[in-house]
């Protein structure tokens, strides 16, 4: 059985093959390469943001054993587990005893000496744990939840949409009924059940939000096939004696790339915004900013307050969402014809 780091590392090591050649291919083509100039020259400060986070994520995921230290609690097995790239910024046993305030030198609660003292930016939570160090940690869970989740809903959808367009008849009857199934099911309601279901892991989350995801760009999908299947070029193709899968594969789907990628910059918000619904009810994911938030509310209700734990899951959340829903525009803006033909 491989690893979970080693699993972990092989994935980075196929997301970055990937990247490479989407990038390579994207050169070839002046059109793709025409929109990323014109995306970076309208949302620069957004795209660093989102790169920020994605690089963190990447770093978090690349893992091996060694170099560790003794726990904080003095706990040997930590110098056997993986550390991640961003584990190996902290010191092994960076953790306190409770809660201290950020660049604190003294512990909140009865002011005993701190380990560490003015080395934890954002302070501490009631385990010890270092804020920062948690926060960053979070960006992973963040960006698995949208990315691989997205990557289960757009081409579900694209594969019932597709086909219910292209084909109608009893196939659309059936998609169009499935759809009309799930739509009718209270979204948040089927999320818990599948969740409760399937487990509290990283990747049943993913398949449960996908489940529940998938209608709305499956309808797009359905709506634009049966406008490109009527198109001249589609009918010249089966006139011809392509075959439907063909016709399908060459001209319906790169077609509809422009939808996709739209809908996966504006999806990525909801799904990560979910995971932190469902984490304020008990049920997300271990690690997640949603996780941190919900664990943060029993603080606020503590006198003096604890802010700090709070405040920096919401902002590293809202950062991201506030990044990703700017590129999204952004992308609407350059893959829409009618806008560029406004804007010039």
């Amino acid at each position: 059985m491989v690893e979970p780091h080693v699993a972990s590392n092989l994935v980075v090591a196929v997301l970055v093959a990937g990247a490479l050649f989407v990038a390579r291919a994207v050169r070839k083509s002046d059109l793709w390469r025409g929109s990323l100039r014109e995306l970076a020259r309208r949302r620069p400060l957004a795209l660093g943001v989102v790169a920020i986070y994605v690089l963190v994520a990447l770093l978090d995921s690349v893992a091996w054993t060694g170099g560790g230290a003794v726990g904080a609690q003095g706990d040997q097995l930590a110098l056997h587990e993986p550390r991640s790239v961003v584990d190996r910024l902290f010191p092994g046993d960076f953790g306190e005893r409770s809660y201290s305030v950020p660049l604190a030198s003294a512990e909140f609660y009865g002011g005993a000496a701190l380990r560490h003292p003015g080395r934890h930016w954002l302070g501490t939570d009631i385990l010890g744990r270092d804020i920062l160090h948690l926060t960053l940690k979070g960006a992973r869970i963040a960006l698995l939840i949208g990315g691989f989740t997205s990557l289960i809903v757009i081409p579900l959808a694209l594969l019932f949409g597709v086909s219910a367009g292209y084909f109608g008849g009893r196939v659309d009857d059936a998609v169009f009924f499935l759809i009309s199934v799930l739509a009718s099911i209270p979204g948040l309601l089927l999320l818990i059940v599948l969740v409760m279901v399937m487990g509290r892991g990283a990747v049943q989350v993913c398949i449960a939000l996908g489940v529940t995801s998938w209608v709305g760009f499956c309808r797009v999908a359905r709506g634009e096939t049966l406008k490109l299947r009527e198109l001249d070029y589609v009918q010249a193709a089966r006139a011809l004696g392509v075959s439907e899968l063909r016709i399908i594969l060459r001209h319906v789907v790169p077609n509809l790339l422009h939808l996709v990628v739209i809908t996966f910059v504006l999806l990525f918000s909801g799904l990560v915004l979910s995971e932190a619904i469902l984490a304020w009810l008990g049920i997300g994911i271990d690690g997640s900013w949603g996780q941190m938030i919900d664990q943060a509310r029993d603080e606020l209700s503590r006198d003096p307050i604890i802010w700090w734990n709070l405040a920096a899951a919401s902002a590293a959340l809202f950062g991201l969402i506030l990044a990703v829903n700017f590129v999204g525009d952004a992308v609407r803006d350059v893959l829409d014809p009618r806008t560029l033909r406004e804007d010039r």
